[in-house]
């Protein structure tokens, strides 16, 4: 499953996407991984949480972003979790190119079983129709 926090810049998601992976990571039996552009919430974040600075590894577009995606979830066969702050940004996607990957991240979902929490610096009227679904949160 793809589940979504939008709302504009500034407005407090990754408060909410932090409570949600900490208060998570009590009742998931797999792993959790947590992608951010940066380690500034690493002391934030549960130690049982695997940080990922996706800044180290170079990435230029959606495409490379996906495949990095595939790549985490080969990797640790007891992934359960995944939770992206500032998914558009930190991925290289654009706007007009979201629904496509969250297509991508649903067949990942659906094959691996692997669940995908999105914080996303966009208005819910913003959004494509088929997404709005999808939000947890609008801020």
């Amino acid at each position: 499953m793809v589940q979504l926090i939008v709302g504009e810049k500034g407005k407090g998601k990754t408060k909410h996407l932090l409570e949600k992976v900490n208060n998570e990571v009590k009742t998931v039996s797999g792993n959790i991984v947590y992608l951010d552009r940066s380690t500034k919430h690493m002391y934030e974040l549960n130690n049982k949480v695997r940080l990922i600075d996706v800044s180290d590894y170079f990435i230029d577009s959606s495409n490379e972003f996906l495949g990095y995606i595939a790549g985490i979830i080969a990797s640790d066969h007891d992934l359960q979790q995944m939770y992206f702050d500032g998914f558009l940004a930190m991925s290289g996607t654009k706007l007009e190119d979201f629904e496509a990957a969250v297509a991508k991240l649903e067949k990942y979902s659906e094959k691996y079983g692997v669940d995908f929490i999105l914080s996303v610096s966009v208005n819910e009227k913003d959004l494509p129709e088929t997404l709005k679904s999808k939000i947890i949160i609008s801020l």
